[in-house]
């Protein structure tokens, strides 16, 4: 049954380039993301394979199927491209991701010790292949970068040719753009929105509150990243303002109280 009654934000039908939806796969198979997306596949436009379950799983080839059917975009988590480069087997990782028929690559230097100038070459070769989402921060919650960093990275991203700049968060919402408690740095959001501005910007947020500030901060056409599965329609809500962390109140009496 067709729901009209409400006004709420007007969202982009796919394929979108904004408001885009980024969620985490851990391993779920085939015949699970069919189910999962019939249901809810209009709210999802990239879906990254969790670290190297890409790699391990048998039947990629019908999950990939599957997405392309629902117009959901696939792509590869940054570490297993990592450890590809640690090995000396990038050109093997991007063919074999490239025969399997992978769109995206997220191109990281978040685990293994790659250097700008090697990350921003890797960039530029992924380009020639993929769409690349290009991560900016590290997973080491000891670290952090200096804003000066932050800005640094996220413009050599771009220019060498990556389509989206993805802030670190991890699955657990603790490090890179958020402190050990999972709390906002707005700092480091400010310093990145402002090099590139947020619509190139896509947001890991694993957590509600991560969420629901971007999208008060920004608008409910942000890109928000490291979205769980099961969270896909809850995040759905929250950018159409029918959760309370996001709920713009109307002034004026209810329908109702007028009639």
């Amino acid at each position: 049954m067709h729901r009209d009654f409400l006004n709420l934000p007007r969202r982009a039908a796919k394929p979108r380039t904004t408001g885009l939806t980024h969620v985490l796969d851990k391993g779920l198979p085939a015949p699970q993301t069919q189910v999962l997306l019939d249901a809810v596949g209009e709210f999802v436009d990239i879906w990254k394979f969790g670290w190297g379950t890409a790699y391990l799983d048998r039947g990629l080839d019908s999950k990939l199927s599957v997405l392309a059917s629902h117009g959901v975009q696939a792509c590869l988590g940054g570490t297993l491209l990592e450890i590809a480069w640690s090995q000396g087997r990038v050109e093997e990782c991007l063919r074999w991701a490239e025969t399997a028929g992978v769109p995206l690559v997220e191109v990281s230097r978040g685990t293994m010790p790659m250097s700008l100038a090697d990350k921003t070459r890797l960039i530029a070769r992924a380009a020639q292949s993929f769409t690349v989402l290009a991560e900016v921060g590290t997973k080491d919650p000891g670290r952090q970068l200096d804003l000066a960093d932050w800005k640094d990275e996220v413009s050599q991203d771009l220019a060498a040719g990556a389509w989206l700049v993805v802030t670190e968060g991890r699955e657990s919402g603790t490090v890179g753009t958020y402190d050990a408690s999972g709390e906002v740095i707005e700092e480091v959001i400010d310093a990145v929105a402002g090099v590139a501005g947020h619509e190139r910007i896509l947001f890991e947020a694993p957590q509600r509150h991560q969420q629901a500030w971007c999208i008060n901060r920004f608008g409910p056409d942000v890109n928000i990243g490291n979205v769980a599965l099961d969270d896909i329609v809850n995040l759905e809500t929250l950018r159409l303002g029918l959760r309370a962390d996001t709920a713009v109140i109307a002034a004026g009496p209810s329908p109702r109280s007028r009639a």
